[in-house]
């Protein structure tokens, strides 16, 4: 979920910059449309409506191969209710994130015996990383790209994340791409090149967090408010733990117990303060004291 939420921030704020790389176009009047599609509600990752072409970009971002219902079935889905509503042209990307040999990857079409709908299909680790690098949109993504040394083009990705001259961009960029960077990169390594400060003074980082909990609590509610209370504080409890593991690399069994037994606001406490932690010592001195 942090990886689809910084993705979605990404589009939503650069969109000519995804536009221009993935359809070599220029066009300027966009507008983002809402990616909960009707009848029975789903959600995208990615709509974006080129009005002057009248044509849409839809885009999906995987970390995983494997998905449920299947990916290509989901394609098809997406684009016959994108149609239905919108009635115009429909450019569809799929782009997966992390290197994987699963045949799963390969596949740009759902084909049954009476409907063929095929889809762009990018592995971003096979891709050339030097167009990624130019625009600020598109730098985290950078991170991922196609390299003989991972760590040289972690450094060049920071050094034009510094580059950029404003602040707050520079600042959001900085915590997109340190996430994205999670993906293939050890914490130890990205904290070299890149400020981890900027994750706690980041609005974006902030805004991630929310989302990722509030899709949680959404999806919940469907089943009462009860169990969306839980989801949410499910989905925190995932998010947490993956940047612990970030931070202090692997938690003991106990810990997690622990860990496990936190309320939802304890846990949203947790993700404000854990930047700050240098070692499992200070988590334990964290749980001790709202324990006590």
């Amino acid at each position: 979920m942090t990886y689809d939420n910084t993705l979605k921030y990404l589009v939503e704020q650069y969109p000519e910059d995804f536009i221009r790389y993935l359809l070599a176009s220029d066009a300027t009047d966009i507008q983002i449309l809402k990616t909960e599609l009707n009848q029975e509600p789903i959600r995208a990752d990615s709509v974006t409506f080129l009005q002057t072409a009248n044509q849409i970009l839809h885009l999906e971002f995987q970390t995983l191969p494997a998905s449920t219902p299947p990916l290509p079935l989901r394609m098809l889905d997406y684009w016959v209710r994108l149609y239905r509503q919108y009635n115009c042209d429909i450019e569809q990307v799929v782009i997966f994130l992390k290197p994987t040999t699963s045949e799963a990857v390969f596949v740009n079409e759902f084909t049954t015996r009476n409907t063929t709908h095929r889809y762009r299909v990018i592995r971003i680790w096979e891709q050339d990383p030097e167009p990624l690098m130019l625009s600020p949109g598109l730098l985290p993504l950078a991170t991922l790209a196609r390299t003989d040394s991972p760590q040289s083009l972690l450094q060049q990705v920071a050094v034009q994340v510094s580059m950029i001259e404003e602040a707050a961009t520079k600042q959001s960029i900085s915590v997109c791409t340190q996430l994205l960077a999670g993906l293939v990169f050890e914490p130890e390594l990205i904290r070299q090149f890149l400020r981890r400060e900027d994750m706690r003074e980041s609005a974006i980082y902030q805004e991630i967090l929310q989302e990722g909990l509030q899709e949680g609590r959404e999806q919940g509610i469907e089943q009462g408010i009860e169990q969306g209370i839980e989801q949410g504080r499910q989905s925190e409890l995932r998010l947490v733990m993956r940047l612990l593991t970030r931070r202090l690399g692997s938690i003991n069994s106990q810990l997690q117990s622990r860990l496990q037994e936190l309320s939802l606001a304890q846990l949203e406490n947790l993700g404000e303060v854990l930047l700050d932690f240098a070692s499992e010592a200070d988590l334990m001195n964290w749980l001790n004291t709202i324990e006590s």
